[in-house]
């Protein structure tokens, strides 16, 4: 089913199939990879109600999705785009592959083009679709594999103050991380949970280096 135009002030997600660069070394792996997205990209999107007033949209294309959220107040879309976001994300981790996702808020532009059989023709514009992009491929830290965060520019007060509230159980795994970002911890269940999580997340990436360096040395035994 196509989706319908839109244009409007919206939440945006940009989000990326981590590593497939290098899967792409591997074919069936990475075949399987994007055969996985996709379908769960799409069946994470379809459970919503046809009378549901605020929605998630979004198609996928190569490597990547792009998500956005139709009608409803700031809070409402927030709150569907995570949970999407979070199903898309723990499904796939299901599957054995990791997922890179930013949002940001602001003008987005989504236009259905002349279609031909075999060929589809979107427009996407907006500088929300442009600063969700950045973010995930050229900001720095580097988003990193599994993380799912926030820009902070432009994000409209009522969003912030409900954030720092915590008054939503969603947004109390919400916790900001820099001027610039906040981060969705879509993989705990209560804030709570969030430093242990964040221990375990750098022990983990401690241990990649860990390997690097004893292959470097020649420690093989």
């Amino acid at each position: 089913m196509p989706i319908p135009n839109f244009e409007g002030q919206t939440f945006v997600a940009f989000v990326d199939l981590s590593g497939f660069k290098e899967l792409m070394k591997q074919e069936k792996k990475a075949w399987k990879a994007l055969d996985s997205f996709y379908n769960i990209g799409y069946s994470s999107l379809l459970p919503q109600s046809s009378n549901q007033t605020v929605k998630v949209e979004g198609l996928f294309i190569s490597d990547c999705g792009v998500l956005f959220v139709r009608n409803g107040n700031n809070i409402n879309k927030l709150k569907a785009l995570l949970n999407v976001i979070s199903d898309l994300n723990k499904r796939m981790l299901e599957k054995g592959f990791m997922l890179t996702s930013s949002i940001c808020y602001g003008q987005f532009k989504y236009q259905e083009r002349i279609e031909f059989e075999g060929i589809e023709k979107n427009l996407l514009l907006g500088n929300a679709y442009l600063a969700a992009y950045l973010d995930s491929e050229r900001t720095k830290p580097h988003i990193q594999a599994g993380q799912c965060r926030i820009v902070t520019n432009d994000l409209p007060s009522d969003t912030i103050e409900s954030i720092e509230s915590g008054n939503l159980p969603l947004f109390r795994r919400i916790i900001k991380e820099s001027p610039r970002h906040y981060y969705f911890y879509w993989s705990v269940r209560d804030g709570d949970e969030i430093e242990n999580f964040k221990k375990e997340y750098r022990n983990a990436y401690n241990l990649k280096f860990s390997g690097m360096f004893k292959a470097l040395k020649g420690d093989w035994d």
